[in-house]
């Protein structure tokens, strides 16, 4: 169990590093004109997601969940690979890609690395994540949780996203 503490630390301390990233590139995209949409969401991602790392763990704790090898080692791999495709992600998006929708004026929009392949890979990594995660050690409430109150969360979340790039019209 305390290593899956520490597993679900680092993935916090990489959240940490998401955001001081996120800080330094919407700073970017303002400097030049950049426009933000949906913010009004953006503090319930923020609540959902940090309540993932923290209902995975309590649930552990507090429920006696199981460390299943067969399905806990398998959950590790797939989510070190959530984690390689969120920063193939950043990568490819550079300064363009913040934890906001955060639009600059005349940007192209990006269509290679991830991108060529869907529209939208981050929440792809955020949706198998919010699942392998919790099931490393079979914290399955969590898994459902997240899953349900994310894939609400991200109904809004791509709206406004496609909305913002011109993708779909705005929602009423």
């Amino acid at each position: 169990m305390g290593w899956f503490t520490a597993f679900v630390l680092l993935v916090g301390l990489e959240r940490v590093a998401e955001l001081v990233v996120s800080k330094r590139h919407a700073a970017w995209a303002f400097a030049r004109g950049g426009r933000e949409y949906g913010a009004g969401h953006y503090p319930v991602m923020v609540v959902l997601h940090t309540s993932l790392l923290v209902g995975a763990l309590l649930e552990v704790w507090l429920l006696d969940r199981p460390f299943v090898p067969a399905l806990g080692w398998t959950m590790v791999v797939v989510v070190l690979l959530t984690q390689a495709l969120r920063w193939w992600c950043i990568r490819t998006l550079g300064h363009f890609w913040n934890t906001r929708v955060i639009v600059v004026p005349g940007a192209d929009l990006v269509t290679r690395g991830p991108y060529r392949l869907i529209p939208h890979p981050n929440y792809v990594a955020v949706v198998v994540e919010g699942v392998a995660l919790p099931l490393v050690h079979t914290a399955w409430l969590t898994a459902v949780l997240f899953t349900v109150l994310n894939a609400a969360l991200l109904t809004v979340r791509i709206r406004v996203e496609d909305a913002a790039l011109g993708r779909r019209s705005v929602p009423a």
